[in-house]
């Protein structure tokens, strides 16, 4: 991912983390909703390091995914859009144009 040289008003930062923020949210409480059913099912060892290895691999993709610096904020957003975390109206109060590139790399 490349970043991107973007100018972020007052504004337009309180915007944008309050959308990263939801979608984080959103995100977390969909993993531990799917967490406790999963853990329902363990009835093995292998069940529990399943569970572990899942969560694992999940915390690392989180990691990578929610990343709060305005150099790549725009794919941040474009991604969390594309994956459902995120809605279009959330950003509302970001510059026209960075809605336009957010909404342009959604469709990629």
């Amino acid at each position: 991912m490349q970043a991107i040289d973007t100018q972020w008003s007052q504004t337009e930062q309180k915007v944008a983390k309050a959308a990263f923020d939801k979608a984080y949210k959103r995100e977390i409480n969909a993993l531990i909703q799917q967490v406790r059913e999963q853990a329902k099912e363990i009835s093995e060892l292998d069940d529990m390091w399943n569970m572990h290895d899942f969560l694992s691999a999940r915390r690392h993709e989180i990691d990578g995914k929610y990343d709060y610096r305005y150099s790549v904020l725009i794919f941040v957003f474009a991604r969390l859009l594309k994956e459902g975390w995120l809605r279009l109206d959330e950003l509302e109060g970001l510059e026209t144009d960075k809605i336009k590139k957010v909404t342009a790399l959604s469709r990629m």
